[in-house]
């Protein structure tokens, strides 16, 4: 893909707006979005004006706007209007300081204009851009995420950790699911992102007590795409990793925690559509893949997995035990595998714990109680610690 159209602050925000403050937060006031005149128009109203890029992507097709910052506080993307090109609207953070949106297309599409003006006497701003139908050859030649330092994360590195002291303190990461304009699984006004991240929050409180060092792929309210995971995992040289989810599905009723490990091949054909689901999740939020054949391309190591497959596995059997002890009860088939992305971590044990269903009237409530998240918690904390010590002793073996 060749570099898109790209807008910075200093191209359109005229005189007026130069006297702003474009390091405040912008409100998010109103949003439209209409088929007009052969094309579709989407109009943002903001407090003030802020620096800002837009840009599309293909496979699937979908515009990207980013921000430093808007608030999204009340805004509902499906209120903003309809259109027969745009499926759907998503808004949030992607990291600390710079929001997005993206807007997913039916059809090919390209940029054909975009500006923001900024009233004077106010400040406030109005972006207002336009899509205009194209070729599927003509969009892929204008798509493609700009590099540019000013708006991206550094590229995600797996650095080698240096050799584990047998005496030092487990080093756990736990990886709250989903985050900022990736909220995942929604049901009665709960969130996934929101109630992971204040679970993964107390669990990370009860595993310290334990004496474990534990850091988070996130603390905030913000995405982190799946090989950010991943390789934040390698920079901490952590020991373990552990992704918490609380999924919601279509279809039938399901009750209780999974554990998840990494295979090739799901347990069946649920696992492999809610690895297929997470893993899109990352291209909806606006990730630009086409260039990468593999994304955790630098960590697939297939001898180290040879090797630590079956202390993950390990580790997912003692978690499904110390939790059903805990809480009283786990899903009914509690230990399967499937492709996740976030597991691909070749070299560190890793488990998916699908803590609850968000589809489940008893999991949401469950979720949201702090003495069963406790309890939760604690079944994890004893898990992990009975892994520990089985590991402890087979480390031996697996050096010879």
């Amino acid at each position: 893909m060749s570099r898109i159209f790209l807008l910075l602050a200093a191209l359109f925000l005229g005189t007026a707006a130069a006297a702003q403050d474009l390091g405040g937060r912008a409100l998010f006031e109103r949003g439209a979005l209409e088929d007009r005149r052969g094309g579709t128009e989407l109009t943002l109203g903001l407090s003030q004006g802020v620096p800002w890029r837009a840009f599309t992507l293909t496979d699937p097709a979908r515009l990207v706007v980013d921000f430093r910052e808007v608030d999204w506080q009340g805004a509902d993307p499906a209120a903003m209007g309809r259109s027969d090109t745009v499926e759907a609207l998503r808004v949030g953070r992607i990291r600390s300081g710079w929001s997005r949106l993206v807007a997913e297309l039916s059809e090919p599409m390209v940029i054909g204009r975009a500006g923001m003006r900024v009233t004077e006497a106010t400040g406030e701003a109005r972006l207002s851009l336009r899509l205009e139908p194209a070729s599927p050859e003509e969009m892929a030649a204008a798509s493609g995420a700009p590099r540019d330092p000013r708006w991206d994360l550094p590229e995600p590195r797996a650095t080698a950790a240096p050799p584990r002291d047998p005496s030092a303190p487990l080093r756990i990461m736990l990886d709250p699911g989903h985050g900022g304009i990736d909220p995942g699984a929604q049901r009665d006004g709960y969130n996934e992102a929101d109630l992971m991240l204040t679970f993964a929050r107390e669990l990370r409180d009860v595993l310290r007590r334990a004496g474990y060092v534990v850091e988070m792929t996130r603390d905030d309210d913000v995405f982190v795409s799946l090989e950010a995971r991943v390789a934040l995992a390698h920079q901490a040289g952590a020991d373990l990793f552990v992704s918490l989810h609380a999924d919601a599905i279509e279809q039938g009723i399901a009750h209780g925690a999974t554990v998840y490990t990494l295979s090739d091949d799901a347990s069946d054909a649920a696992s492999a559509a809610l690895a297929e689901r997470h893993d899109r999740d990352d291209i909806l939020a606006g990730l630009d893949l086409s260039g990468a054949d593999d994304r955790v391309a630098d960590v697939l190591l297939d001898l180290a997995r040879l090797d630590n497959s079956p202390r993950s596995t390990a580790l997912a059997t003692h978690l499904v035990d110390r939790i059903r002890n805990a809480v009283g009860t786990v899903h009914k088939r509690p230990l399967r595998h499937a492709g996740f992305s976030v597991l691909k971590a070749a070299d560190i044990p890793s488990v998916l714990v699908e803590v609850g269903f968000l589809s489940t009237a008893k999991d949401l409530d469950n979720l949201q109680d702090e003495f069963w998240r406790a309890s939760m918690a604690a079944g994890i904390r004893d898990g992990i610690a009975a892994w520990a010590l089985e590991d402890a002793a087979l480390a031996r073996l697996r050096r010879q």
